[in-house]
């Protein structure tokens, strides 16, 4: 079984690895959430995150993973185990909490019951009115007509229809699109936004049927229009 652990701790990562393998795991072993984004396109049967890692802590992780539709089962190691910080982590995407301190059985116990569970099924496509895109093709159909969109224009419009109706922040497009500083980037949001809406504009007599709104001082939201 392959499993991917996040702990910034390296002596209790070392640990935590010794004893997968003694059990018959396979570990592969990251020490932060940026480490662990660079196995995003390989396999794993499960994967252990540390809630509290430097820099983008276990749930930003988690939701990134959850993001990208990768469907790892996820673990959660936490100090902080109050109902707040469940919920939370549970509305991330985390599958199990499990509070420190653990001990290694129920550790165990808990990495075999997420190995029971059916696989995750992976979305290969979002919908939204008329508007479909193919996840696998990367391919972006409004009103029966194909999109030529760039990889950026693509990525910015994935993400607003991830969160269709709710509002998408201009540091979230800067981080999750571009992986870099709002203040590099923001003039380039607006231009891609921009170019969005002229393609997204199919010049079907109905006219669109979702549209990309600017809220300002919040970010934008895709929504379908209301007739």
């Amino acid at each position: 079984m392959q499993i991917l652990l996040v702990e910034d701790d390296k002596k209790a990562a070392r640990l935590l690895a010794q004893g997968l393998q003694e059990e018959g795991f396979s570990v592969t072993v990251a020490h932060s959430a940026e480490q662990a984004l660079a196995h995003l396109g390989e396999h794993f049967d499960v994967a252990v995150f540390d809630r509290m890692l430097p820099g983008m802590d276990g749930i930003a992780l988690c939701q990134r993973v959850r993001q990208e539709d990768v469907p790892w089962p996820i673990l959660m190691l936490t100090a902080r185990d109050a109902l707040l910080d469940r919920v939370e982590g549970l509305n991330a995407g985390v599958d199990d909490y499990l509070a420190k301190p653990f001990a290694f059985e129920e550790l165990l116990a808990r990495l075999h019951a997420l190995l029971r569970r059916p696989a995750r099924m992976q979305v290969t496509q979002l919908q939204l009115a008329d508007l479909r895109i193919d996840l696998l093709a990367h391919e972006v159909v409004r009103a029966g007509q194909r999109l030529d969109l760039t990889q950026k224009e693509y990525a910015v419009l994935v993400l607003l229809v991830r969160h269709a109706g709710n509002v998408v922040s201009r540091q979230q497009l800067a981080e999750q699109v571009w992986h870099a500083d709002l203040i590099a980037i923001d003039n380039l949001i607006d231009v891609h936004i921009k170019n969005l809406r002229r393609k997204l504009d199919t010049g079907q007599p109905d006219g669109q049927t979702v549209q990309i709104e600017t809220l300002r001082g919040q970010g934008f939201v895709i929504r379908q229009e209301r007739p």
